[in-house]
């Protein structure tokens, strides 16, 4: 039993849980994060925009379906090499900069933790870009009307920028607004000018 003289302090446990969560590091997150906000905004605006460049100078559904489809299947192998690719040579450098130092320290070496994985990563990409593309596909293939047609494109891919922005503001704790607001602009960028050229050249003659 405490004296007249002592105070007991008692430290309440949900003040030791909120630490922990206060000190985790979203930054771990950024890997795979940067990679799969990339693939899956990459595959949206790319295909959205290859879509809208061949609606530009034709009316036909088939002619836009087919040109989005081949455009994923080349998308995503072009993602999934090229992350492959980076992220090897990124685990090429920090397995030789373990070397170096396991040889000044007189060390073994060993393996360290969180190392890059290229498979998993050329796998996300791949993944990504294409749950990115089917979203035009999709909003394309069931619309005969031309106009209307291209009006669904951008609207769903319009919501699923927004969608993309959110998901990589929530998950990585930055500004909502700020992250919508560049994917938004950008698409929406990518869309107008590939629109644009594609029309302005369809016009000077030259036919698909």
């Amino acid at each position: 039993m405490a004296s007249a003289n002592q105070v007991q302090i008692t430290i309440p446990k949900d003040n030791a849980d909120r630490n922990e969560v206060d000190e985790f590091d979203y930054s771990q997150r950024s890997q795979w994060l940067r990679a799969a906000i990339l693939g899956a905004n990459d595959g949206l605006v790319s295909i959205a925009s290859l879509m809208m460049g061949v609606g530009a100078v034709k009316d036909d559904v088939k002619a836009m379906i087919l040109t989005g489809f081949a455009g994923l299947c080349a998308g995503a192998c072009s993602m999934a090499i090229g992350e492959f690719v980076s992220v090897y040579s990124q685990l090429d450098i920090e397995r030789a900069q373990m070397k170096r130092v396991a040889g000044i320290n007189g060390t073994s070496e060993e393996s360290g933790k969180n190392m890059p994985n290229p498979f998993q990563a050329a796998f996300a990409s791949a993944i990504a870009f294409s749950l990115g593309a089917v979203v035009p596909l999709l909003a394309a293939a069931f619309v005969t009307e031309y106009e209307v047609r291209l009006a669904v494109v951008v609207a769903a891919t319009t919501l699923m920028l927004v969608v993309f922005g959110w998901v990589g503001a929530v998950l990585g704790k930055t500004r909502v607004g700020r992250s919508c607001g560049r994917v938004l602009v950008g698409g929406w960028m990518a869309m107008a000018i590939t629109f644009g050229l594609t029309r302005l050249l369809g016009a000077s003659g030259l036919e698909m």
